[in-house]
């Protein structure tokens, strides 16, 4: 079958969004069909979004006997054959609109009329397609209330899952993702410094702007943890993330109403470590479990910092919910099989 897997992106950018295309390009010529990865640059811009929409709407894939959209505004390429495996909205002008400081725009008339029109052009885009799947319970939600739009949720895996595996466990909690105000890193800084165990932690990962980690540094040195902190800001690569999960006590992963359990989450599974998260973590709690996998916590530094200790203080609890993290994914089937079986379908 030729198969085209059309997608968006932020022009130099890093993220799991183009993991999801990319993987996933791969598994499908493993088994044996033709891929083309088409990758559309968008900014999301309100002067420039909707020119930018029309342009997707010109792109001519009829060579294609399939077409698998991904994440916005993908959705709105034409196709008789279309599937969505549906990622998030422009979340600025959906569920975020009403923090101000993630919509990024006045919550004024012109704005609410820009994003009446983005919601309804986007639910019609989205009726054309003849499958939608979502990657968690979170998105499937968001869709059936915003766009009126029922969804199958299909999780993610990772390329290669075998590769991660648990070779010892130190004393160093690990929050491998983009280093981005709303993941939170700074919750785990503050955390630490209310700790009553020598635990350690490690903040890794890209960031689109200097200005978070620039934050997170001043934060390190005005608590005086630059002894029990170790920040890499940069893209951490596939093998140095194998390393690092290999050899640490937990994963964190704290972010903001998340779309899905996210990547992070599902890598330290397949490492077998424990995941330390938060109450409020969206999609994150499809995947984790309060004392089963690992730690759900309240999203505050006090209630954070006993967790930690807590995964500090008992190693046995800590390898016990890293062990139920690797079932837990058979649990709820994330497969390459089970993927492929669903979208080819």
């Amino acid at each position: 079958m030729k198969i085209a897997l059309v997608s968006s992106y932020a022009p130099f950018i890093k993220g799991g969004a183009r993991n999801i295309v990319e993987w996933l390009d791969a598994m499908l010529r493993e088994a044996g069909h033709q891929v083309e990865i088409v990758n559309l640059p968008e900014l999301d811009s309100v002067d420039t979004l909707f020119q930018q929409m029309v342009a997707f709407r010109w792109v001519d894939l009829s060579a294609a006997d399939r077409v698998v959209c991904f994440r916005p505004q993908a959705h709105l390429v034409q196709h008789p054959n279309k599937i969505l495996w549906f990622i998030h909205h422009i979340r600025a002008f959906y569920d975020l609109w009403d923090i101000p400081q993630y919509r990024g725009c006045p919550d004024d008339e012109k704005h609410r009329r820009f994003r009446a029109a983005l919601h309804a052009t986007d639910t019609a885009a989205l009726r054309e397609a003849q499958h939608v799947f979502t990657n968690s319970k979170v998105m499937a939600q968001r869709l059936r209330h915003y766009n009126g739009i029922e969804s199958e949720v299909l999780y993610p895996p990772v390329i290669r899952p075998e590769r991660f595996y648990c070779r010892t466990r130190n004393d160093e909690i690990v929050c491998i993702c983009r280093i981005e105000d709303h993941k939170r890193q700074h919750l785990l800084i503050q955390a630490l410094a209310l700790t009553t165990t020598p635990v350690r932690l490690r903040l890794c990962g890209a960031s689109a702007a200097p200005a978070y980690p620039e934050t997170l540094r001043a934060d390190i040195r005005r608590l005086h943890l630059g002894s029990r902190i170790t920040l890499e800001s940069g893209w951490i690569s596939e093998e140095r993330k194998v390393e690092l999960l290999a050899e640490c006590l937990a994963a964190a992963y704290l972010p903001e109403d998340e779309d899905s359990y996210g990547y992070p989450s599902l890598e330290a599974s397949h490492a077998r470590k424990a995941i330390l998260t938060t109450t409020d973590a969206g999609g994150v709690l499809e995947l984790v479990t309060d004392g089963d996998n690992g730690l759900v916590s309240a999203p505050q530094p006090a209630a954070l910092a006993a967790a930690m200790d807590r995964l500090y203080s008992d190693r046995a609890l800590a390898a016990s919910m890293g062990e139920r993290a690797q079932a837990r994914l058979d649990e709820i089937n994330i497969s390459w099989t089970h993927v492929l079986n669903r979208l080819l379908a």
